[in-house]
């Protein structure tokens, strides 16, 4: 019987600062995943260290020649990778180019889409092309730093706003500054993550996040999570340690809801999105005393923890985790 199972990669950790929020994702995904139906393994990745957490609690190393490891004697090729690796090389496109070279197929969107939606700042401005509304912001490459003065700040972007790394995960790096004198300590924390930093206007709203998958035969947006920091802006200590209420479904008018759940599925279709995502919007007023939907982020490996974002809106939508990983494998066979 499990020589039928389809042997499952769930591939972690990664190279950036977000390594260990990675393995608690692959851990998330572990329980999730149906067991009568695929063989699953955790597959570690740091640097050249790329190994398989065997159920014994041995490793075996994987041959990057054909992603493939020996357990028992005997040789085992995966069928299918879940990639939960946030920031370099699972986010970014660089694993899917491996994976699209050994012919496997993998979670998450392809080569493009992945360094597209990497980089914050590249996004944006495709996105904008598209009428999707985001917040003005600017690029600061390291060694160009004087290409961009403080003038040049306050006269876009203004204050306060956030300094960011452009290109890596979302919970290092990043700094609410209020005035100029915070300006380069908030920019040599970013360039610490990222060489490219994002200055990005800050917008006073309501923050929501909400998830979307798609396959051959459905189309789901799932219900929105408001996100309630009780720190200046949602953190690493509001994602990891509690310091956040989470509300799903969010707070916010039912025609609302509609028109951030219609440009979320427009997004995921313009970007030609795989697997699940999840969207970070801010909600500001407008001048006809509604809600204008601003796009802060595209996440394409979003966390996968039981308290997640992304479980707890399945839940709320009252459907199963198992279900809807099967559904996303299953797509590509």
């Amino acid at each position: 019987m499990n020589s039928t199972k389809r042997m499952v990669a769930i591939v972690c950790g990664g190279d950036s600062s977000e390594h260990d929020v990675s393995l608690r994702s692959a851990n998330g995904l572990y329980s999730f995943f149906d067991k009568n139906r695929y063989e699953v393994y955790l597959v570690d990745i740091k640097g050249s260290d790329w190994h398989v957490n065997l159920p014994d609690g041995m490793t075996s190393p994987i041959d990057r020649n054909d992603f493939s490891f020996v357990e028992n004697g005997v040789r085992k090729h995966f069928d299918y990778a879940y990639i939960t690796i946030h920031g370099t090389p699972g986010e970014n496109g660089i694993l899917q180019g491996y994976f699209e070279l050994m012919d496997i197929p993998y979670s998450t969107s392809g080569v493009l889409v992945e360094a597209l939606t990497f980089d914050k700042f590249v996004l944006n401005q495709y996105l904008r092309g598209y009428g999707v509304s985001v917040a003005e912001s600017l690029l600061i490459r390291r060694g160009y730093e004087h290409l961009v003065s403080d003038e040049d700040i306050l006269s876009k972007v203004g204050m306060p706003c956030f300094v960011k790394p452009a290109n890596d995960g979302s919970s290092f790096g990043v700094s609410k500054v209020k005035n100029i004198d915070q300006l380069a300590p908030a920019l040599r924390k970013a360039m610490m993550e990222s060489d490219e930093v994002m200055v990005e206007q800050y917008l006073d709203g309501i923050e929501i996040s909400i998830g979307c998958y798609k396959t051959k035969e459905k189309s789901v947006v799932l219900p929105a999570t408001e996100v309630v920091s009780s720190n200046e802006f949602f953190d690493y200590d509001a994602k990891y340690n509690g310091q956040v209420q989470e509300i799903t479904p969010a707070r916010i008018p039912e025609d609302v809801a509609k028109r951030v759940a219609e440009v979320t599925s427009a997004i995921y279709d313009i970007l030609h999105c795989n697997g699940i995502i999840r969207i970070d919007y801010i909600l500001t007023p407008n001048e006809e005393g509604g809600l204008k939907i601003n796009m802060l982020e595209v996440n394409t490996t979003p966390g996968m923890t039981p308290t997640s974002f992304i479980p707890q809106q399945v839940r709320a939508a009252g459907l199963n985790m198992t279900d809807v990983l099967t559904d996303i494998v299953e797509n590509q066979f």
